[in-house]
């Protein structure tokens, strides 16, 4: 199952190349939108006119990346609205990749076994089973001469 990453960033260039850094990266499904649609279930990376346009409180925040200058009033917005991952437009491609690899892993997900690892070609792990101790250990008597 791919992992869907919708970019809305009004910098063409910056959303090709990032685009171009999410093919190389992982599986994922990447799509671009005039305007954020937070009720399908994506990572949205976001700029700061995009983030303006979406109607408060958001409904899944901890899935968007907000892409922005960084000053202290724009973050402060962010993060009252509950965006836990805000990246600087200075920032390196591999700390952006990050910032949405981690809202990836917060998405809230479909009860399924590869639900948890959607983002890994993988399958999921067999949990080991863990049998109690149905005995207890008997005292020992030491033999003294």
């Amino acid at each position: 199952m791919l992992q869907t990453v919708r970019l809305t960033l009004s910098d063409t260039v910056y959303a090709a190349a990032l685009r171009d850094a999410l093919n190389h990266t992982c599986a994922w499904h990447i799509d671009s939108a005039e305007s954020p649609n937070p009720g399908q279930p994506s990572v949205l990376v976001l700029d700061d006119t995009a983030l303006a346009r979406l109607p408060l409180p958001l409904s899944h925040p901890e899935c968007i990346v907000l892409i922005t200058h960084k000053n202290s009033e724009r973050m402060a917005q962010a993060w009252d609205a509950g965006i836990v991952s805000v990246v600087g437009w200075d920032d390196s491609m591999d700390t952006v990749l990050l910032a949405i690899m981690a809202a990836a892993l917060r998405m809230p997900v479909a009860h399924s076994p590869y639900a948890a690892h959607a983002i890994s070609p993988n399958p999921a792990p067999v949990p080991a089973s863990i049998t109690p101790i149905s005995h207890r250990p008997s005292r020992k008597r030491c033999k003294t001469q």
